[in-house]
């Protein structure tokens, strides 16, 4: 019973955390619109939002999201050693250790999700441009692939359930 109440306590924080950056479910759930809507007519922002709340009950989700965030702040305080500073402070692209934390939620739901974290991670809709505007001396270097991962792989669960349903 105290590991169920733990796991709660985990995901509560995580959801929390997002809010305090800026990130609202129902943000994600908009990227998993955007991904999903033309393939899925009659989709609603409730289905996409549902979809993103199962994917939040994943242990994996919930560590990234606050192994994540935790880094990113370190790094808008300026309490990381050099070089990790800067590379977590400038967003450096060849560090690619942020996009390997959003792997252990994009592959949930298999392989779909790569396709659609790639796609939603050039195309920055919606709470990723915001998140990726280096202009507002906010760092979220991790946030904004782990939230591109968490829509990718609820797009990958409502897409899968959708074929179970044929």
């Amino acid at each position: 019973m105290p590991e169920n109440n733990s796991m709660h306590q985990i995901e509560t924080a995580a959801k929390e955390w997002l809010e305090k950056r800026g990130v609202k479910i129902s943000d994600i759930a908009d990227l998993v619109y955007v991904l999903q809507k033309k393939y899925h007519p009659n989709l609603t922002k409730e289905e996409c939002e549902e979809n993103v709340n199962r994917v939040m009950k994943k242990r994996e989700v919930q560590n990234a999201v606050i192994t994540g965030i935790q880094l990113d702040m370190l790094g808008e305080q300026r309490k990381l050693m050099e070089p990790l500073q800067t590379l977590i402070e400038t967003d450096e692209s060849l560090y690619g250790v942020d996009e390997i934390l959003s792997f252990s939620i994009v592959n949930l739901y298999g392989s779909i999700g790569y396709t659609n974290y790639g796609y939603i991670d050039k195309i920055k809709p919606g709470v990723l441009a915001r998140l990726n505007d280096k202009s507002t001396g906010e760092c979220h270097t991790f946030l904004d692939d782990i939230v591109g991962a968490i829509a990718a792989a609820a797009s990958s669960r409502l897409a899968h359930r959708a074929k179970d349903a044929e």
